[in-house]
């Protein structure tokens, strides 16, 4: 391969590489603030100030274990059908967008110059009956992209429902 050859499959492997790293930036900025919405749903609930909610949400150490505590005072506190229902739909959606983001944080990225692939290397050991699996590598290719797109969709999505929610059932916000 010629030294012009690499420097083009060099430069296009860093655009697809800024094209991931802008979408993972924009999952991760999009997480994080719907994530602290879960706040305003905790402070509702248990019928506490914003700052005890806070001091609540961020002793959990994790989005599972927030939404968990959430779903929980949701079933034995205050809302009622539909409110309730309406809850915990969108704590489910919640929980269920983890898994895509889960994937791009918590993996090594592997970038090959030779054939021009990125992908990620899932840090997670996956216990099975008799054996333990680690290490699981994903291509990170058009479909992946389009994957991720349509997550930080519908984490947008999910967004503002929790922002209708919190103003119908009037939950407390700042």
């Amino acid at each position: 391969m010629s030294a012009a050859a690499r420097d083009e499959d060099r430069s296009a492997l860093v655009r697809d590489l800024d094209a991931v790293l802008l979408r993972v930036g924009r999952l991760n900025y999009s997480w994080s603030n719907t994530e602290s919405l879960l706040v305003h749903l905790l402070a509702g609930l248990a019928g506490v100030k914003q700052d005890v909610a806070v001091v609540l949400f961020l002793s959990l150490s994790s989005t599972r274990a927030r939404i968990e505590l959430i779903e929980r005072l949701a079933k034995l506190c205050r809302p009622e059908g539909a409110e309730r229902a309406t809850m915990l739909a969108l704590l489910a959606r919640f929980g269920r967008l983890g898994a895509v983001r889960n994937r791009f944080n918590h993996s090594i990225w592997s970038f090959d110059l030779e054939s021009g692939s990125i992908s990620t290397i899932l840090m997670r050991i996956a216990d099975r009956k008799s054996t333990i699996r680690m290490g699981k590598s994903e291509t990170v290719d058009e479909k992946e992209l389009a994957r991720l797109d349509e997550t930080l969709e519908a984490i947008t999505a999910l967004n503002r429902d929790i922002w209708e929610f919190l103003a119908r059932y009037d939950y407390p916000v700042k």
